[in-house]
């Protein structure tokens, strides 16, 4: 065991590099070339600032991504509470200094980037938690303190987060961080106590929510109420996806958004253009995509033989799942608008640096499957 442990801490680059998941790799890359043909096409078939900007991020990112991968995983074991804990002081930095925009204050201008510390947190919540449970003894992990302490860290980016306010992020980071606490062994029952906690307080919940959230959920449950008005973006986005039918309308001939009928096509909606113009067929093989790179991320958790390793995987494949289901649910008036971007497809630098920092670390488990963390 030791040397087996000592000779793959000692892998040259080009074995790393070998080491790769190249199923993963390539459908990670199809996903990014897709992306920028479907930003062009947001820009109206020309190559303006939604498009530029996206490709110049992932020429950035997608490197940058496999710059962690070459990280030995213990790395990001050692590191996992000191990420954590920096993005929790770029929270509190955002609260008070951050830039605002449509009412909320959620981004820090770094110059090169406007970061937005939440997006982060989605990454950042499941590290912890992970690196957390592999060294809880499985006996310890429902003792009163150990769940304390496992719902501690994901409570606190919730606060702060909420406090910008983003509903759908903080959903998102609770999410991610409860699916690890049931990886990690915490028993079913407290779950079920929390769920029914969460029904009594929904009325206390619901009047903390902005006017705006509110609306929201109004417009989810009849969009018609508003149709000019606050349901007039899911009822242009049923309308495009259904107009597609099954081929699609051509790449560069969707109607609903090349006449601006549909607002936001190339953030949380741009689903709705990728449906219009390449119909049920082109939506079955972007879905395959992704279950390809879920089941990927979920075999290399698999063969991980680090409880870290494996709990980053599975949790992060989850996430990845969640941020789908939430984003498709929502463009198809399943659920309200929440502000969910689809992973690498939607425009936005954050949402696509944490996505390739996942990554990343999904193939640094990977490089280094072999290894155990004491």
């Amino acid at each position: 065991m030791f040397q087996h442990n000592r000779l793959n801490s000692e892998l040259t680059f080009f074995q790393k590099i070998k080491n790769l998941d190249y199923i993963l790799l390539f459908s990670i890359l199809s996903l990014c070339v897709i992306s920028v043909f479907v930003m062009y096409s947001t820009d109206g078939g020309q190559i303006l600032y939604h498009t530029k900007s996206h490709f110049i991020k992932l020429l950035i990112f997608f490197p940058l991504m496999i710059v962690i991968s070459l990280f030995n995983i213990k790395f990001w074991h050692t590191t996992s509470y000191f990420f954590y804990f920096i993005i929790i002081l770029l929270l509190i930095w955002v609260s008070v200094y951050g830039l605002t925009a449509s009412g909320s204050q959620r981004w820090i201008n770094l110059y090169f980037i406007v970061l937005q510390p939440s997006e982060l947190m989605k990454i950042g919540v499941i590290l912890c938690l992970a690196k957390f449970y592999h060294r809880t003894k499985i006996d310890d992990v429902n003792s009163f303190m150990n769940i304390i302490v496992g719902l501690t860290i994901i409570v606190i980016p919730i606060i702060l987060v909420l406090a910008q306010p983003d509903l759908g992020t903080s959903i998102l980071i609770a999410s991610s961080g409860l699916i690890i606490l049931w990886l990690g062994g915490v028993k079913i029952k407290y779950f079920f106590i929390s769920f029914l906690t969460f029904l009594i307080s929904l009325p206390f919940i619901i009047s903390f929510l902005k006017p705006y959230q509110k609306l929201r959920i109004l417009t989810f449950l009849d969009p018609d109420r508003d149709p000019l008005g606050a349901g007039y973006q899911i009822i242009q986005s049923k309308i495009a996806i259904g107009s597609g039918g099954l081929s699609g309308k051509g790449f560069l001939k969707g109607t609903q958004s090349y006449l601006d009928f549909l607002p936001e096509k190339h953030t949380d909606f741009i689903f709705t253009l990728f449906s219009e113009e390449f119909g049920f067929f082109g939506s079955i093989v972007l879905l395959l995509i992704y279950t390809i790179i879920i089941i990927r991320i979920i075999r290399i958790g698999v063969i991980s033989r680090s409880n870290f390793a494996k709990l980053f995987c599975f949790g992060f494949a989850f996430a990845i799942f969640i941020y789908i289901v939430v984003n498709l649910s929502m463009v198809l008036g399943l659920l309200p608008i929440v502000g969910s971007p689809l992973p690498i497809m939607s425009y936005g630098g954050s949402s696509m640096l944490a996505t390739m920092i996942g990554f990343g670390i999904i193939f640094s488990a990977k490089i280094n499957h072999k290894q155990t963390i004491s």
